[in-house]
């Protein structure tokens, strides 16, 4: 079942900025492509003029490492999280793409689902760090890790909409119908305007017939959620990765980097962002 891919217009600059609009990337699997897609969908954004707010909210701090965002000493999401006071601002770190900035995390975070259990409203917590700063940009980006803890329905509770990673490989697809389970009941419990902006296929090759009939079924199962973008398996993100920099600028003629200038551009076509 071949999909017609359809050519999204570049998006008009902004007459002005914020506030926000929240999406999170999440998958309780590991390895779907979350923090690629968090880096490179945020510097295809800045790139068509959008500020751009990346939240590393993985303990293991792959998003903050892979724009080569000092961590160590600096103030994170964890200190954000746990003390009201501070102010986000101060977390805040411009990374080397013009209009993306980044709130990192490290290893402390781990901590934060102890912490955050004996909190008054404790799936609250990000979105009262993130409420103060969102007039700020156009949109904010929300790189999970690959759990449903306690982290994850924080960063649901904080959100607009949710954009799931799905990499095309029969194993991913089983895991999906409990995330989007677990989407429905932070919708109904605990934000009510919380939205489905899409299933993004990652990590697909056309040359296997296993990636072509995983991409079928997940059209058929999610049709229209299911985002026009596709992104393809290459050897370039690791390398970027490595160089602390989205693929957009580590190569910005490669097929990849055209593939997230796409996304963006498809994503604010949908009106998921501005």
């Amino acid at each position: 079942m071949e999909r017609t891919k359809t050519d999204f217009p570049v998006p008009a600059p902004l007459k002005q900025h914020g506030p926000a609009r929240i999406i999170t990337l999440c998958n309780q699997k590991g390895g779907v492509g979350k923090t690629t897609t968090s880096i490179s969908l945020g510097a295809a954004l800045a790139e068509y003029g959008r500020k751009v707010l990346a939240i590393d909210f993985d303990p293991q701090g792959a998003l903050s490492a892979g724009l080569a965002v000092n961590t160590h000493e600096a103030t994170t999401i964890y200190d954000l999280l746990l003390n009201g006071k501070l102010e986000p601002r101060e977390a805040i770190q411009p990374t080397g793409v013009p209009g993306l900035d980044v709130i990192p995390a490290n290893i402390d975070l781990s901590a934060a689902e102890v912490h955050l259990v004996n909190e008054v409203a404790r799936e609250q917590a990000l979105a009262r760090v993130l409420r103060r700063v969102s007039d700020d940009y156009d949109v904010i980006l929300i790189d999970c890790q690959p759990s449903l803890g306690i982290l994850t329905v924080n960063a649901l509770t904080a959100a607009h909409g949710v954009l799931i990673p799905l990499e095309s490989e029969y194993f991913a697809l089983r895991g999906v119908a409990l995330l989007i389970e677990t989407v429905e009941k932070v919708k109904e419990r605990l934000n009510p305007a919380l939205e489905l902006d899409g299933i993004l296929v990652t990590m697909f090759d056309a040359r296997t017939l296993h990636s072509r009939e995983v991409y079928e079924r997940v059209i058929e199962a999610f049709k229209d959620k299911v985002l026009d973008t596709v992104i393809s398996r290459t050897v370039k993100f690791p390398d970027a990765s490595v160089a602390g920099s989205p693929i957009t600028q580590f190569a910005p003629d490669h097929p990849a980097a055209e593939a997230y200038r796409h996304l963006a551009r498809e994503l604010v076509s949908r009106g998921a962002v501005a």
